[in-house]
Parts: structure tokens; sequence; C-alpha cells
């Protein structure tokens, strides 16, 4: 059997806390039990936000909580023509339109519908303002870009779906339990940005070209991504990739139940190792929290 690979993806946009502790440590523990490959990935294609001294700052915590993985790590912001050729592809397959609404745009459109349909994330539903009839096509992309007119690429959910055959599913492995068939409906995104207005790309085409690339066989990620799961997966069946295993894990909450999160200014690991905590404060954290580690 070939050797597992996994991977840890965190955006340099920040500083570590508990949460990624523990997505890194069940991605090493994993590897180690089954003799395979850990990789470290900076996902810093949004360069607006990505900052060096937090690159550094991810691998000096990584160490410090006895994370191995192999060199060199994939930088995203060094791999955008990767990208590129997979929105090209897509773009060749008629299933990416441009998308010129701002957010306020939006916002008006699903305010004056009345009925505020929102995506697993929350936000609203995007209501196809720009999507063309089934009678249009897709301009090349390449002319679009030289258009210099500012828009984003969204993917005709639709479309896409009637490529795609069968359900969207996926392995699913959950802690204790063994395989099981997973599905979650994609139509429940509405057509998703694959390519920003200021960046180009977005997430989840750069993970989704990332994770073939780098031949990932197994992600372990936290649970809030399940749902994601079902654009990726979309997208690895129109770009012919293959589909890796995938182990959703709990998220781990503080006190007040809330998750730890860069954005709620939850205390880093690196205040933590500062204030003198150790390794095995962060795994009694951990299982304090209902982690299993």
């Amino acid at each position: 059997m070939t050797a597992p690979v996994a991977r840890f993806a965190p955006s340099p946009n920040g500083y570590l806390h508990i949460g990624h502790a523990y997505s890194a440590l069940l991605n090493q523990r994993f590897v180690n039990e089954h003799g395979g490959h850990l990789l470290l990935r900076i996902e810093d294609v949004d360069t607006t936000r990505a900052r060096p001294e937090f690159e550094q700052a991810i691998r000096d915590d990584l160490a410090w909580l006895g994370i191995a993985w192999e060199e060199p790590a994939r930088r995203q912001s060094e791999n955008v023509t990767d990208y590129h050729a997979a929105l090209e592809k897509l773009g060749r397959m008629g299933v990416l339109y441009p998308c010129y609404c701002t957010r306020r745009d939006i916002r008006s459109a699903v305010g004056a519908a009345g009925d505020m349909q929102t995506d697993p994330d929350g936000s609203p539903i995007y209501p196809g303002t720009c999507r063309p009839s089934e009678a249009e096509s897709l301009p090349d992309l390449s002319i679009l870009r030289r258009s210099g007119r500012r828009h984003a690429l969204r993917l005709n959910m639709n479309r896409a779906l009637e490529l795609v055959s069968g359900p969207v599913a996926w392995r699913e492995y959950r802690e204790g339990e063994e395989r099981c068939h997973a599905e979650f409906d994609p139509l429940r995104w509405g057509d998703v940005t694959v390519g920003r207005k200021d960046i180009g790309v977005s997430y989840h085409i750069a993970v989704t070209v990332d994770d073939h690339l780098q031949g990932i066989t197994d992600v372990i990620r936290g649970e809030d991504l399940y749902p994601a799961t079902a654009i990726h997966r979309v997208l690895q069946e129109l770009l012919g990739f293959g589909a890796p295993n995938y182990r959703h894990h709990s998220l781990i909450r503080d006190a007040g139940e809330m998750k730890y999160s860069k954005s709620a200014g939850s205390q880093s690991l690196r205040a933590m190792r500062e204030a003198g905590a150790t390794l095995q404060d962060i795994r009694l954290q951990l299982r304090a929290a209902g982690g299993k580690i």
C-alpha cells in the first residue's frame, strides 16, 4: 500500500491558536500511526493579508509542538499559475462566468427579492445577477483579464453538476468510526466564487489544486469545513482529480462554547508559550475541551 500523505495548511495572516494545535497534532498522529508523510502548506494566496512574520511564527509554533514536516513547504503565492491553469480548463468547459457585482449589489438584490437564503457559512446566496442564460457562453478568460474591468469568476453550479456523474459524495472517517459515505448538496452554496476580484483565485480552487498536485491522500481538518468539501468534490470531478479521504474533526471551543479563531482574538500559541505553557499543558487543555489527543 502507498504511504498516506497528509497536510497542515495554515494561513499566515495571524498567530496560530490552540485549535490549530489540535489539527496539527491530529495530522502528526495520523502519519506516525500509518507510516505516512506530513506536508506543510502555507496558504498565502491572499497576499494582502499574509505576513512573513506570521509564517515564521507558524514554523516556530509547530516546532514547539513537536510537529515534523517535509520540506520544502508549498507556498500558494508561488504557484498562482497552477490555479489559473485550472480556471482556464473550467472556463473551456463552460461552467464559469464573470461577476461584476459588489457586495452591496448582492445585498440589495437579495433584499429586493425578500427571501434571503444563506449558504452554510451564513452569507447570502448569490442571486444570479450576472449568470448567463443557457444560450450564452463564457468569454475567453484571457480576454476578460485584458479588459481591465474588475470581475470575479463564479462557478455555475447547475451547469457544473450536469457534468458530474452521480451524487457529490466522498469517503469520510470520523473519530472512533469506520469509513462512511458522506454527501452534501453543493446547490446549498449557490454559484460560489472560484476567482476573486482582488487576487484572481479563491480558497476553493487553490486548495483543490494543491491537494491534487501534492498527492494528498487524507485531508484532516476541522468540521467547520465539512460543507465546503462538496465544492471541492465538484471541482475535483470537473478537473479530473482523484478524491482524498476526509477526516473532519470536532472543533476546540472555549469556556463560552465559542470556537477558537484568529478573528475573535483567541489567545495565540505564541502568547501561551511566552507565558510559560508547555506542550503537556496544551495537551491537557485540549483534552479538557473534548479533544481526542
